[in-house]
């Protein structure tokens, strides 16, 4: 089972009422939960933890993952109130405006850990969960529990305007995260703050000399890339029209591990020896799920049937 661990929330979009005024409308979303939901759409055993609120919103995000066969069994449930994101698109580009003082996922502590079974073979962490306190704490004392013994993967989805005034202890967060990860994603943009300017594939080799295993760098409309230390695959991205651009990355992830749990890679050991062939299959399975996710409204992440 693949455990995606990070913020749930409801995102806010822009829309338009039948009056033809601007309005929001609520949807379920957070970039680790999309991976989840990703995940169990497209048939990967997939499981969630996070902190989330018993409220009106908590609970359209808890049936959220339970239609998308996401178990939720390790999510801790209290009282306090959901994260909301207004999200204002531009060229399909999201930019966001948070909410999420006193939240349950910011509140979340080391005392709501989960207890893991041997069949969570992969922890996924990443997003905007790994920038406040306590629950940035929360999800690395985890990762720091749970690496050791089981795979895990990290994509920091970094967002500059929710980061403002935090980036050096964010940045050494991401840093150590990274270092302790078998598996790392990056965007281009992200990759670049991270590590300055300079060719994709050397310094996604400089990320995988700290420590993971296999790097996935996307870049945009052109597609996305798998880096090892001997290896360079590049998949080019599918021509769709785009309707926005909400979940594409999160969506990716899961396609990867999806992809990678298919062909039981999803070990320390075996994720030492990926073949090209398997490194293919990851991309492209990121990529075409990807794809359909960018080609309608809001993070929804495709069923494996319409791939």
């Amino acid at each position: 089972m693949i455990l995606s661990c990070g913020e749930a929330l409801i995102d806010m979009l822009p829309r338009q009422s039948t009056l033809g005024e601007a309005c929001f409308a609520p949807y379920a979303g957070g970039a680790v939960f999309n991976t989840a939901i990703a995940l169990g759409r497209l048939g990967a055993p997939s499981a969630f933890f996070s902190g989330i609120s018993t409220d009106m919103l908590g609970e359209i995000l808890a049936d959220t993952l339970t239609a998308s066969k996401v178990d939720t069994r390790y999510c801790a449930r209290s009282a306090k109130p959901t994260t909301v994101a207004f999200v204002k698109l531009v060229d399909g580009q999201a930019t966001y405006a948070f909410y999420d003082e006193n939240t349950a996922g910011l509140l979340l502590t080391q005392d709501q850990l989960p207890h893991l079974p041997a069949s969570v073979s992969t922890l996924f962490f990443g997003g905007i969960s790994l920038v406040n306190d306590p629950a940035a704490t929360t999800y690395e004392s985890l990762q720091i529990r749970e690496a050791p013994t089981r795979v895990t993967m990290i994509d920091p989805n970094i967002r500059l305007g929710f980061i403002a005034g935090k980036e050096a202890q964010y940045r050494a967060r991401i840093e150590r995260m990274i270092a302790r990860a078998d598996i790392v994603k990056l965007s281009d943009e992200d990759l670049h703050w991270l590590s300055g300017n300079g060719d994709v594939t050397q310094l996604a080799r400089a990320i995988v000399a700290q420590g993971p295993k296999l790097v996935f760098i996307t870049e945009g409309a052109a597609g996305a890339r798998a880096v090892t230390a001997t290896q360079d695959r590049f998949i080019a991205a599918q021509k769709v029209t785009v309707a926005d651009t909400v979940g594409a990355g999160d969506t990716f992830n899961a396609g990867a591990l999806c992809a990678l749990h298919e062909a039981g890679a999803l070990t320390k050991a075996r994720l030492s020896a990926l073949t090209d062939a398997k490194l293919d299959a990851a991309l492209t399975l990121g990529t075409r799920a990807a794809a359909i996710t960018v080609s309608r409204a809001g993070a929804n992440p495709p069923w494996r049937a319409e791939l």
